[in-house]
């Protein structure tokens, strides 16, 4: 029977399994699959639980600028390796290790585009790049963009996502805490708004310097932000911290951050802050303010002192 007297089956058997990625996802949040280009189209957002992903800088600088507006500056500095490190690898090494991770030569980018026809300052971190972490580069970057916003008197905007300090620049690292905070006192000075936006995570040196100093501070959902990390907090003192505690949930209702917002939301309430921080009338001078209440008939409940000044940028 020829059923049987065949020599080659025609039913091709695979001896190997490719092992290709299909496009699946575990969403690690809420554990439901989710497929890549759904994730992409949704802001990198978990669909089925709003779980925000991280983003790149240029990730993020196209859901935040209106196209074609950005121009970089000071992207020609780059780290060097003043200290010599070497820890399990040279920092050299690390530093060939992420430009190429990151296709980046630093860990922030900064420089002038427009949000809904607004121009404005900005910088971004760049977690890609050894966790975002602030070097002396990063630090003078971000110097040196609010120095910009200040000679041109534009509306400064910093997203963070870092690990703190860069660890293998030490002292030099922690310098650029001091730095970045004089350069944004100055700026405060001179009464130009600055939005710091905190996304996961923003801890460390980052923390503790200009990202806390924004005149508006934005928190995106679940994001860790914090000064050391939970388990390091919980072996110090030798407690469990409070469920949710250093989430940007936990920081809202303690005052530490003025608003949450989705990142479907953050390009449309960054320009109503923006219009609302920069288009408002010029305020009272002194002098006006005690003419003012010297004529008014109910003085006793008018106040004493006199406004702050602002100036409107």
């Amino acid at each position: 029977m020829g059923l049987f007297s065949r020599n080659k089956p025609k039913i091709k058997i695979q001896t190997t399994k490719k092992d290709s990625f299909s496009g699946w996802l575990k969403c690690t949040h809420c554990n439901e699959l989710i497929h890549v280009n759904e994730l992409e189209q949704n802001s990198n957002c978990c669909p089925k639980c709003d779980y925000h992903y991280r983003l790149s800088a240029d990730e993020r600088l196209k859901s935040l600028l209106d196209p074609g507006t950005f121009t970089e500056l000071y992207g020609n500095l780059e780290s060097l390796d003043p200290l010599s490190f070497v820890d399990t690898e040279s920092y050299q090494s690390r530093l060939t290790n992420a430009k190429e991770k990151s296709n980046r030569n630093e860990g922030v980018i900064v420089g002038i585009g427009k949000i809904q026809n607004i121009l404005i300052a900005l910088g971004i971190l760049d977690f890609n790049f050894m966790a975002g972490s602030m070097g002396s580069v990063v630090g003078e970057r971000l110097t040196l963009i609010i120095e910009r916003a200040l000679h041109d008197r534009l509306p400064l905007i910093l997203v963070s996502t870092s690990g703190g300090a860069r660890m293998q620049e030490s002292i030099l690292s922690l310098m650029q805490m001091a730095k970045t905070s004089a350069a944004l006192g100055k700026l405060h000075e001179a009464g130009i708004p600055y939005i710091s936006v905190l996304t996961n995570p923003t801890t460390g040196g980052v923390t503790a310097s200009f990202a806390s100093l924004g005149d508006i501070i934005i928190a995106e959902p679940n994001a860790l932000i914090c000064f050391a990390g939970p388990r390091v907090i919980e072996q110090t003192i030798g407690h469990q911290l409070p469920p949710g505690a250093q989430k940007s949930e936990f920081l809202l209702e303690h005052g530490m951050v003025d608003c949450i917002v989705k990142r479907h939301d953050l390009k449309n309430t960054l320009a109503e802050f923006l219009v609302y921080m920069t288009g408002n009338s010029p305020s009272y001078t002194e002098d006006e303010f005690e003419l003012e209440s010297t004529n008014e008939t109910t003085s006793k409940n008018h106040r004493k002192s006199s406004p702050k000044k602002s100036t409107p940028v």
